[in-house]
């Protein structure tokens, strides 16, 4: 749990969380391409391939994440998108909806 005192450490808290459920949101979005491209198309083969690191920008400042890979490199990530960075247009709209007690999987959901 989080030692809050200040306004700085409600922020640090903040971005956290933030970036946290948008990695939850990346991994899920990826397993679901993949079983929805394997559904489409029996032959299709793909696997998860690592990581790759990304600094999201938000009003709170830079938010480390690290973006799931498929070993095809057909991953197109619609949380973020593969070259933006800003975020600041959907981070308000995902702390409100975590704050509303929703899970990350009905937040990817709404943001999609």
């Amino acid at each position: 749990m989080y030692d809050i005192k200040t306004a700085a450490d409600i922020q640090e808290a903040l971005k956290d969380l933030l970036g946290g459920t948008i990695q939850s949101m990346l991994e899920t979005e990826l397993e679901e391409q993949m079983e929805d491209r394997e559904e489409e198309d029996p032959e299709y083969h793909d696997s998860r391939n690592g990581y790759k690191p990304k600094a999201l920008k938000s009003s709170m400042g830079e938010i480390p994440i690290q973006v799931p890979q498929d070993r095809n490199s057909d991953f197109e990530p619609q949380v973020v998108l593969k070259y933006k960075k800003d975020i600041s247009e959907i981070e308000e709209k995902i702390i409100a909806m975590y704050a509303r007690g929703m899970s990350v999987a009905q937040v990817s959901e709404q943001i999609k």
